[in-house]
């Protein structure tokens, strides 16, 4: 499978034959809920075509906090259905992609001054109990001043909790089931912008153009006659309604005019790594809203998330110097060491598409979503809102309204399936919880393959987990990967990336299906695109790391 590449046209004998492919469902929008609904549409036996203009989750899905959470502070705004169905998800995901994702205790100092010791116990007894746990602890009170969780912070913060969520590589995830979706048959065309729709015998004609991921230049153009339309296009979800269908673009499904998105941008800085543990902290900000700063990347320390009105375009977000300083303010107030603008390597920001009447703070803003259906001019569905730890629900409810839609109800099946890599069982006979399996993988393949350095394994078997074995067939030792284009970035992995995750660019690579672009130096990120423009050059498609070694 190649999946990068444009599948052959479908031909049909009626009279929308002149249509370079038919489906059923046309998905538009290539971050988390895009392909979570692909994915399960495809596997429900749908034909399923997915365009995503960019590379796969180039936007909001790469630019998240990284977590699969309840949300506690949601239950301060009395959100407690979305919490007990974030929460109701989050082992079921967790087991799902044990190599991408996995639990994380939390450490939340107590401020007595924002909130009473009582409030915060209730609050983690109901993130406790709304929802069943089967592998993760519950809270504890920690004294802070007798325990190494307190080591980083100040003396005066002598009282906290714990509790525990959970980590997510966000961007892998949304590569992993936009694979999955392929292998159960979807269509997946990245760099492919949706120019034009229109209503067309009994569904829609879709114009796509395919992009040049280096000039953005639209390279060809192919139409698709599909019978229902998926609008998963995120902040540009209006836009796509507006401009492109041009029908209602109210988000409430009974027609609430109050009801509009709202864009809501989101920044986070990277520091090197501020404390040793394993934990991560939730800090209460002086404005009450909430910091995260968690273990990241062995080396670095992830902090934010910022909760800012975006009205620019969607497409130009970055964060800025306030922000910056906000966090590192926020953060110093509780560390023994404050962090500093200067300390920051690295920054990214993303914008929310979240529901709202327009009123209130932007972090009150509901992080549910919605789902809006409508059978004129043809049959369209667009996703409003949303978030990580609710897409692969979001998704199931879709793909519901879908079959609804199209009068075939099919049956769920996402519940208790894997990702793709998240099936260990080619080296563990059984299965226990999801940390101790992946333990116990990685011990299996380092005996299998010795040669391989626990950094290079470790890697490995986090970012592609069973799949590994994959990637790994016919190599007996390093030689056999190919050239090291940067270090522990081999052309072997390279290869693979581009034959099964739509890899095209240097960016793709070093910031979404990794972060190695964190860890290497301006001369190594080059490399890696140079190796990528003479790939261009000869037009190689293929590699094979046997006949290589022979």
């Amino acid at each position: 499978m190649q999946p990068a590449s444009p599948p052959p046209p479908q031909k049909s004998d009626d009279h929308t034959s002149e249509a370079d492919y038919h489906c059923d469902v046309l998905v538009i929008g290539g971050g988390i809920n895009g392909v979570g609904i692909a994915r399960d549409l495809a596997g429900r036996g749908w034909r399923v075509v997915l365009c995503e203009q960019e590379d796969l989750a180039s936007h909001t899905s790469s630019s998240s906090t990284k977590l699969i959470h309840g949300g506690l502070r949601y239950l301060e705004y009395g959100e407690f259905g979305l919490v007990r169905k974030a929460l109701m998800e989050r082992e079921l995901l967790l087991r799902s992609a044990p190599h991408i994702m996995w639990p994380l205790r939390f450490v939340l100092p107590h401020d007595a001054s924002m909130r009473p010791a009582w409030m915060i116990r209730l609050g983690l007894w109901l993130y406790d109990n709304l929802a069943p746990r089967e592998f993760l602890p519950g809270c504890e009170s920690v004294a802070l001043n007798k325990s190494p969780l307190g080591e980083p912070l100040k003396p005066g913060w002598t009282k906290g909790f714990v509790y525990s969520d959970g980590w997510v590589d966000d961007a892998r995830l949304v590569a992993l089931c936009a694979q999955d979706a392929a292998e159960q048959g979807a269509q997946v065309l990245t760099r492919t912008r949706c120019e034009a729709m229109r209503a067309h015998a009994g569904g829609w004609r879709a114009t796509l153009a395919h992009l040049d991921p280096a000039t953005q230049a639209a390279t060809h153009r192919l139409t698709v006659q599909t019978r229902l339309v998926v609008n998963a296009a995120g902040p540009w979800a209006e836009q796509m309604l507006r401009q492109v269908m041009a029908v209602p673009t109210t988000p409430g499904k009974g027609g609430d005019a109050n009801e509009k998105l709202r864009l809501v941008k989101g920044s986070h800085i990277v520091v090197p790594r501020i404390f040793n543990h394993d934990h991560a902290y939730i800090f209460q900000g002086r404005d009450k809203r909430i910091i995260f700063a968690i273990p990241y990347e062995r080396d670095f320390t992830l902090i934010g998330t910022t909760d800012i009105e975006h009205k620019a375009p969607p497409g130009h977000v970055q964060i800025d110097t306030e922000e910056v300083i906000y966090l590192c303010q926020e953060l110093s107030r509780y560390l023994r060491r404050p962090v500093q603008p200067g300390d920051v390597v690295w920054s990214y920001a993303g914008v929310r598409p979240l529901l709202d009447d327009a009123s209130g703070k932007a972090s009150a803003v509901t992080r549910d979503y919605r789902l809006q259906a409508h059978a004129r001019p043809a049959p369209w569905l667009t996703v409003w809102g949303g978030k990580l730890t609710t897409f692969r629900l979001l998704s199931e409810e879709a793909a519901d309204e879908v079959g609804r839609m199209l009068g075939d109800e099919r049956h769920h099946w996402t519940g208790d399936a894997t990702l793709p890599g998240g099936f260990l069982g080619d080296l563990i006979e059984e299965t226990s919880n999801p940390m101790a399996d992946m333990a116990e993988f990685q011990a299996r393949l380092r005996r299998r393959h010795p040669w391989m350095d626990l950094g290079l394994m470790r890697r490995w078997t986090r970012a592609y987990g069973g799949r590994v074995l994959r990637l790994l067939d016919g190599v007996r030792s390093r030689s056999d990967l190919g050239a090291e284009v940067a270090p522990d970035l081999y052309e072997a992995e390279l290869f693979y990336l581009k034959r099964h995750e739509w890899v095209m660019t240097a960016d793709d690579v070093l910031w979404r299906r990794s972060k190695l672009g964190l860890h290497y130096t301006p001369e190594q990120r080059q490399a890696v695109a140079d190796w990528f423009a003479a790939q261009t050059k000869v037009g190689q498609q293929g590699f094979h790391h046997s006949a290589m070694s022979r």
